[in-house]
């Protein structure tokens, strides 16, 4: 037997050698365990459940499986193969699939009291169950069923429940629902055809079986800086199964691993319970560099949760310090006006190298910001952008449907991102929605924009490291003549220098309508008078047939160096062109999908070369 292979034991994380000194995770997730781990990524066993009889019929004990997939991977490839038919057929409706594997397990943990086996799913869904060995998991949240597509989630297993080899069933199950968050997939309201794309869902990222500690930190970290102080607040999550009084240590250092004397170090106690608890805490790191851009200086954090008994469990992850603002007409990063060079990205289906090649190609671009468009992605790219010095705005995926129900499901994936990637000094404006999807009635619905403010005033609250947007490109809410976004964005979309010299004058006129497809603020009135910075947050599109534009790409550099000189004549604080790739049916892309190369001249989306 292969002790090695994945498939049948744990791989310890290396420590890192003499040569490399870098932080290195092997996880997509920003925090780093020093344990052992196992992808199971692989051929799965797998049955289409067409008519939902699975759970009636117990296939969790025991079922015939007649295909096999492969682990991660899309549910409609998955599909596709099972029935031999074309890699594009799609689903209709609703789909349900099991999937199934075996592994084995040496008791590679007996020989500390202090551990316990975890598997955790780098991302599935809709709905996703999972037993072992036919007795069904919860999550450590108490899910018997995760909902959610985008974020990560675990299952702690017990000793009691492990045999030598182990039987993992994992049943997934989704539909074309407008009240879920969906992104850009289609749904029953916006179907498949133009900017509306095939759905992509199932066993989308890696899972991996890991040794974690009994009692520990769970693997999140959020981080505040205060950079004015030199002052980093950390959120951390604990996890207990022995109560007790503890020690939560924090140690910060130069990310090289060369640096072994901590640059600040500071011991909290805490009495814990049984469950998990958040908890932050502040340490001052005296002459921090802050992170940019120009120089993204990265610090590394390690927290241990010692118990009484002095044992320490671990954790490490990167983090930097900086701060941005939104105040009056402009944008701050740490206290120095900052211009958003900025272009619309959707990867889709693109794999994790495909994703690094476009990160280096939109620098080549000249920019320095990345709206990462309605959708989540490997959170290996936010360790990249913290790396590289690109600035990220991300977005919570959309229901399509605006309801109380979606409105709840939303909040719930917008906390699951949050808790997994307020990490990263990379991020820093979310959108809560884009252009009214899954907020339809944003006009007419004191509800819908109620729930928009308050969503608005929590992120103020608890993650004051980020600007908010609250409906991206139109109909922004305004109560009592205060607006609940820290940006004024707009989308304009004409072909038509004429027209757009005319539409970008009107915008910083203060003009809130007949500039975009809507009106740009919505409830009571909001006078702009440089009050919020103002962003072009989507407009080019050039090649799209629904907006118009050259398709050669020599006509299209020269378009957009002539709209980008527009834009930087006006008191506008950021744009963002749209978009990098080409997806579906969506054709509008300057970077080639799958090698990276530029399909228009370098920096060309850059303003730093622009006379003003």
């Amino acid at each position: 037997m292969e002790t090695n292979h994945p498939n049948y034991g744990l791989t310890e994380i290396q420590e890192d050698s003499a040569e490399e000194v870098h932080f290195v995770n092997p996880l997509p997730r920003a925090v780093l365990r020093h344990t052992r781990f196992a992808l199971l990524d692989g051929e799965w066993k797998f049955s289409l459940d067409n008519e939902d009889q699975g759970l009636a019929n117990k296939w969790y004990l025991a079922h015939t499986y007649q295909h096999t997939a492969h682990w991660p991977g899309a549910v409609e490839s998955h599909m596709a193969e099972a029935k031999d038919s074309h890699p594009s057929s799609s689903w209709h409706d609703k789909v349900i699939v099991w999937y199934e594997r075996e592994f084995s397990f040496h008791a590679t943990i007996e020989e500390s009291i202090h551990s316990m086996l975890q598997i955790t799913f780098g991302a599935c869904g809709y709905e996703t169950r999972v037993w072992l060995n036919g007795l069904p998991l919860q999550t450590i949240d108490g899910e018997e069923i995760h909902y959610g597509e985008y974020t990560s989630f675990s299952y702690e297993l017990n000793q009691e429940m492990l045999r030598p080899v182990n039987r993992l069933t994992v049943r997934i199950a989704d539909t074309m629902d407008a009240e879920i968050p969906r992104g850009k997939q289609e749904s029953h309201v916006y179907k498949r055809g133009g900017i509306w794309y095939q759905t992509y869902t199932g066993a989308v990222r890696s899972i991996w079986l890991e040794t974690v500690e009994r009692n520990r930190l769970r693997s999140r970290v959020g981080v505040i800086s205060i950079i004015e102080d030199k002052l980093v607040q950390f959120n951390l999550t604990t996890r207990i199964h022995d109560p007790g009084c503890y020690i939560l240590r924090l140690k910060v250092y130069e990310r090289s691993r060369k640096s072994t004397e901590p640059l600040a170090t500071s011991d909290f106690p805490l009495r814990l319970e049984v469950g998990q608890k958040r908890q932050r805490v502040a340490i001052e790191v005296p002459g921090a560099e802050l992170w940019s851009p120009e120089s993204p200086h990265l610090y590394r954090l390690v927290a241990q949760l010692i118990d009484p008994s002095g044992y320490a469990a671990e954790i490490e992850t990167l983090f930097g310090l900086r701060k941005i603002e939104s105040r009056s007409s402009k944008i701050y990063l740490n206290h120095t006006p900052v211009y958003l060079d900025g272009i619309l990205y959707q990867p889709g289906t693109a794999t994790y190298e495909e994703m690094q090649r476009h990160m280096q190609a939109m620098k080549e671009l000249g920019c320095n910001l990345v709206r990462i468009h309605i959708t989540g992605v490997d959170p290996r790219i936010y360790n990249l952008a913290d790396e590289m010095g690109m600035l990220l705005w991300v977005e919570v995926p959309s229901p399509h449907s605006s309801s109380q129900v979606s409105r709840q499901n939303h909040r719930t994936e917008l906390l699951r991102m949050l808790t997994l990637i307020e990490t990263h000094p990379s991020i820093i404006i979310w959108s809560l929605y884009n252009e009214d999807w899954g907020a339809q009635d944003i006009a007419i619905n004191p509800e819908t924009r109620q729930y928009i403010m308050d969503m608005y005033h929590y992120m103020q609250i608890n993650h004051p490291q980020f600007l908010v947007v609250d409906n991206d490109g139109w109909h922004h809410v305004s109560s009592e003549g205060r607006l609940k976004s820290d940006l004024l964005t707009a989308h304009l979309y004409t072909p038509d220098l004429d027209r757009w010299k005319q539409l970008l004058d009107r915008l910083v006129a203060g003009e809130m309508e007949g500039v975009a497809a809507f009106p740009l603020v919505v409830g009571d009135p909001f006078f702009y008078r440089k009050q919020k910075p103002l962003l072009v947050s989507e407009w080019g599109g050039f090649g799209f047939v629904d907006y118009g534009g050259p398709n050669d790409a020599e006509s299209r550099t020269e378009q957009i160096r002539l709209f980008k000189q527009e834009l930087r004549k006006r008191p506008i604080a950021g744009d963002v062109y749209t978009q990098a790739i080409n997806i579906e049916d969506e054709r509008n892309g300057i970077i080639d999908a799958h090698t990276g190369e530029l399909q228009v001249p370098a920096n060309v989306l850059s303003s730093k070369d622009i006379q003003l």
